[in-house]
């Protein structure tokens, strides 16, 4: 397991590494980033002893960015810090990114700390799995851990190949026993287990082609290695059950493709995964359509549906179930988007329910507000433990 002390040397040896074969890249450059405030209510009594109704927590993310010899050489460093009023696992400290990148004619070569995103659907991203999911900060999954990685990209007329070497796993972050949006038991990060002898030291690897067929986009992918999702393994202690991570490996085929006709967007993802305990294939897919009203708001359709090969077997909620959305962009000066929508359950009566909105206020602050709710969802489902767990989110961030 990486732990913050080990994560924080690895960067400063990093750090001091590229800085002492590339001086220049530590005396000039630009910053930029934000500092967030985010309160978090809980709109239904806890399920769990400990837990509290809401949350405070200050989040900050300061970005170095540096160019030089003609911008075929650039260096990034992005350290992320949350402090959490209430759950100590989500206090936490991250490297997104400390990278050196160079560029020379048609190829790329990145080196550090960094994050990369495969997927074009709204609902869920399957095929990306080259960085490991931040729980802590939001149950959708969106944010993730910077990943160590060597990628090379090759760019050609027939497309860009990227191979990636991951040194060094990154554990998914969970919520505390203090915390909400976690499981029923406690999940104890630091007794985590590997299929791999070399548990947190194995070197994945991961590979990736992708081309722009007149309307359609198109991406391979292949990834060999620790899989980014742990099987959660109940242990009796003492003190009582816990949960404990497993980690397995896995050969993971992906496929991505969005078509873009007229107003349309026509959006798949599909993997195949082999591992120790399940072989299996998923898929999400669907379609955004996107209309402009008279008033000038660009309005979307989106409709998705989701499968998964293991039923009800899947650690996931996502089994089978159909998501139904709609974006809005008013398209003024302040950039305000909303995001609306459900996933349901086909085969009960359990919805995922999400409002996302944004604004900018004046040219350096912005408004995020963010509600989501639980409705039906069955006592043996992998999502029960959160049933309880409505909750409203408001933060406002000054960028810089």
């Amino acid at each position: 397991m990486i732990r913050p002390l080990r994560l924080a040397g690895r960067a400063v040896l990093l750090l001091l590494i590229i800085t002492s074969i590339f001086p220049v890249a530590a005396c000039a450059g630009e910053w930029s980033g934000f500092v967030a405030l985010e309160s978090r209510f809980f709109l239904s009594s806890a399920a769990y002893e400990n837990q509290g109704n809401n949350d405070l927590s200050l989040a900050f993310e300061p970005e170095f960015y540096h160019e030089w010899n003609e911008g075929r050489d650039s260096f990034t460093f992005t350290p992320y810090l949350r402090f959490d009023s209430r759950d100590s696992e989500r206090t936490h400290l991250d490297l997104r990114e400390l990278s050196w990148q160079r560029v020379r004619g048609d190829w790329e070569l990145r080196i550090g700390w960094s994050k990369v995103f495969w997927g074009v659907t709204e609902s869920q991203h399957l095929v990306d799995i080259v960085n490991q999911t931040d729980l802590v900060e939001n149950f959708d999954g969106e944010d993730k851990l910077g990943q160590q990685m060597i990628r090379v990209a090759w760019f050609q007329p027939w497309g860009t190949l990227e191979f990636f070497s991951l040194p060094g796993f990154r554990e998914r972050t969970f919520p505390g026993r203090d915390g909400r949006l976690r499981p029923s038991l406690a999940v104890d990060t630091e007794e985590a287990q590997y299929e791999s002898a070399a548990e947190d030291g194995h070197i994945d690897l991961a590979l990736r082609w992708s081309h722009v067929l007149g309307p359609v986009d198109v991406g391979v992918s292949y990834f060999k290695g620790t899989g980014r999702e742990p099987l959660l393994r109940v242990s009796t202690t003492s003190a009582g059950p816990k949960l404990i991570p497993f980690y397995e490996q896995i050969d993971q085929f992906g496929l991505d493709l969005q078509a873009t006709v007229g107003g349309w967007l026509w959006k798949l993802e599909t993997i195949q995964r082999q591992g120790l305990v399940d072989d299996f294939t998923a898929i999400t897919g669907g379609f955004e359509y996107t209309f402009t009203l008279h008033t000038g708001y660009d309005v979307g359709v989106l409709v998705e549906y989701l499968w998964d090969e293991r039923g009800s077997d899947s650690p996931t909620p996502f089994e089978e179930d159909v998501f139904v959305g709609s974006r809005w962009a008013l398209n003024d000066t302040q950039s305000t988007e909303i995001l609306a929508g459900a996933i349901f359950d086909v085969e009960s009566d359990a919805a995922f329910m999400l409002v996302e909105a944004s604004r900018r206020l004046g040219a350096s602050w912005k408004l995020e507000l963010e509600w989501r709710g639980f409705s039906g969802i069955p006592p043996m489902d992998p999502a029960a433990a959160i049933r309880s767990d409505d909750h409203l989110s408001v933060k406002i961030a000054r960028y810089f």
